[in-house]
């Protein structure tokens, strides 16, 4: 998909608010060493990942998703909205979608609501459909959420993704605005490649798995992952994807301050900024205290950075995001000022 911005004849998103919220269970990796066939320094070395945030047994991603959609809007001096969209791959249930609960929980019953299925880019095309209907003239202000509790659909004792996935959410306000001011989020490229949907999936669940016959097996009902490909078309397409609304947003690496990809893992984040030439200093990160969180894991990443100051107004963002579908997506924002509140857990990123 080309890269674009919201032409004159429709206001721009502008981003208002942001908050992020992680359940308080820690999860080290000597927890982890402890039923699996690793240990800390094998973990942080192929991750980067120290520890994780895990979801109590019984709580699901719209209960995260309300926390984040709660502190988003005081962080934007307002509570309201006329449109939550909610983008996960772990929702409640197959059906219905999650947002329309959420909204609920929050006090915004009537809004529209639905959820964005993008696995981990999930937060940009969620981006790119409120910036969408804020340029229609739909919605006038919009609440996005990114969450997830990939503790829920992955196998506690498959070594290779249960070391990787953490939980959280991630929530930001955007409003109609102006293209040329603070916050106006735009120059989106978007982007799949279904040839390559086996690569990030979940078998079971859906009407194909069903339509097979019989029960499935318990290993089909959880996440799967070809480590070593996704590892390779997550570097290429970012990057490329990066490129691209670059050159439509007549940019260049070095007019970037920050760099900010879904934190999938260390390695294949400064993959990414290596592939730009990008220094790897300019690259947000907070994988190694919440490792990957979906789709919740760009919006984490800025209320990190935010509250640790590494982020200010008149930075310049680069968002970059891929995920199962095979999906990709980016974006650009110039920081505008905002509130933290109540500011989450100080990390250093």
């Amino acid at each position: 998909m080309p890269s674009n911005t919201p032409g004159p004849s429709g206001p721009a998103a502008v981003l208002r608010g942001l908050a992020g919220w992680v359940p308080p269970r820690v999860v080290t990796n000597e927890e982890l060493a402890e039923r699996l066939d690793t240990d800390d320094t094998w973990i942080r070395t192929r991750t980067g990942i120290r520890r994780r945030r895990i979801a109590e047994p019984g709580q699901a991603t719209s209960d995260l998703a309300v926390e984040a959609g709660r502190r988003a809007p005081r962080s934007a001096g307002t509570g309201t909205a006329d449109t939550v969209i909610v983008a996960t791959t772990t929702p409640d249930r197959p059906c219905p979608a999650t947002a329309p609960l959420v909204a609920t929980r929050l006090g915004l019953a009537g809004a529209a609501a639905f959820d964005v299925s993008a696995v981990c880019t999930g937060f940009v095309y969620g981006l790119a459909t409120a910036a969408g209907l804020i340029a229609a003239g739909v919605a006038e202000r919009v609440l996005l959420i990114g969450a997830d509790t990939y503790s829920t659909i992955v196998d506690p004792l498959d070594r290779a993704n249960a070391i990787i996935f953490g939980d959280g959410a991630g929530a930001v306000v955007l409003r109609a605005g102006d293209p040329d001011e603070p916050g106006a989020v735009g120059h989106f490229d978007l982007g799949s490649d279904g040839a390559h949907e086996d690569l990030i999936t979940v078998a079971a669940g859906g009407s194909r798995r069903r339509a097979s016959g019989g029960q499935p097996a318990d290993v089909e009902r959880h996440f799967a992952m070809r480590g070593k490909e996704v590892y390779r078309h997550a570097v290429t397409r970012m990057a490329a994807s990066a490129r691209t609304a670059l050159s439509g947003a007549g940019w260049t690496t070095g007019d970037l301050d920050h760099f900010v990809p879904h934190q999938a893992n260390l390695r294949i984040l400064h993959s990414v900024a290596d592939d730009l030439g990008l220094s790897r200093d300019r690259c947000v990160t907070n994988v190694d205290a919440r490792g990957n969180t979906g789709a919740a894991s760009i919006p984490l990443a800025l209320a990190d950075a935010m509250a640790a100051d590494r982020i200010r107004p008149g930075d310049r963002l680069l968002l970059t995001a891929f995920g199962g579908g095979l999906t990709w997506g980016s974006c650009f924002l110039t920081w505008p000022e905002l509130t933290l509140n109540p500011q989450p857990e100080r990390i250093t990123p």
